[in-house]
């Protein structure tokens, strides 16, 4: 997403980081990586996806760019990343996206390898075979034409069944709650929603190897970024359930998007998140890690 005044984002690094508040959550905070590449395009990052075992990593700019890479982690943290290699994401025509229609918000791979991408600008779900394939758009509902410019799909996530769910930022139903919209045998429906406060907006979803929804979401004043994670259990058509992971102070962290949800070597659950700098040279582009502790 495209936040508002460069103002309101100088102010937001004037704060000092606070560590991650405990309260109820659930997760301990293991450390930030903040990285950099010379490439005019890197930046922007929304979406993550990493492997079973975390040291394989896909992300995705919000300018229609996949960059996969390798993850190298001393004593369980990130030491460096190496970078693989990247590909522009396509249009259905086989050109490359360009303008309003390339805002990528929300990156989910199934387990056969293929790619769901959801866009903002042009609200829509697209899916690709490989990388470099021309995208094949899922059916767009109407609900999903009417969602604000700047406040549709972000989140999207994939769960066992090999089911995609899209969460929209904005586009709350008329008791406030957040739509989970659901794709299944080439339709989406809408099956239930999860509450919400209107504080913290969903940014970035994935569904963990425990079979849990989780869902992180973002809350943003002239001071800067809060990040708050809550995990639910799917069940035939709802989630029940609710649990408060992760709750940060104003300041703890970039603007994180993306999240991915795995098992360490000591078999933990580890959330890895990253932040989308906006292509600003006053934020930064991190990875962000989190173990659940039970």
């Amino acid at each position: 997403m495209h936040l508002g005044s460069a103002l309101q984002l100088i102010l937001a690094l004037t704060l000092a980081a606070f560590p991650a508040r405990s309260d109820e959550a659930r997760a301990v905070f293991l450390g930030t990586f903040e990285w950099q590449l010379p490439q005019d395009w890197f930046g922007g990052l929304s979406g993550i996806e990493l492997s079973a075992d975390g040291r394989s990593m896909t992300v995705m700019t919000d300018r229609g760019r996949l960059l996969y890479g390798d993850i190298h982690r001393q004593d369980g943290r990130i030491g460096s990343i190496e970078p693989l290699r990247s590909v522009r994401l396509r249009a259905h025509n086989g050109a490359f996206l360009i303008g309003r229609i390339r805002d990528s918000e929300g990156l989910a791979i199934a387990p056969d390898g293929t790619i769901h991408v959801s866009f903002e600008g042009v609200h829509r779900v697209s899916r690709y075979d490989r990388p470099d394939a021309p995208a094949y758009g899922l059916h767009r509902p109407q609900v999903f034409r009417q969602l604000p410019l700047n406040g549709g799909l972000e989140a999207l996530a994939v769960d066992a069944q090999g089911r995609l769910l899209a969460l929209p930022e904005r586009g709350f139903d008329a008791n406030g709650d957040i739509p989970v919209y659901r794709w299944q045998d080439g339709v989406w429906t809408q099956p239930f929603c999860l509450p919400s406060d209107g504080a913290f907006l969903p940014v970035g979803a994935d569904v963990g190897p425990d079979g849990r929804l989780y869902v992180l979401e973002r809350a943003f004043n002239v001071f800067g970024f809060r990040a708050r994670v809550r995990s639910w259990r799917l069940v035939a058509d709802g989630a029940v359930d609710e649990q408060l992971l992760v709750l940060t102070k104003t300041g703890t962290h970039d603007n994180l998007e993306g999240i991915a949800v795995w098992t360490d070597a000591r078999g933990r659950l580890r959330l890895t998140m990253v932040a989308d700098d906006n292509f600003k040279f006053f934020q930064r582009t991190e990875l962000v890690e989190y173990v659940l502790i039970n």
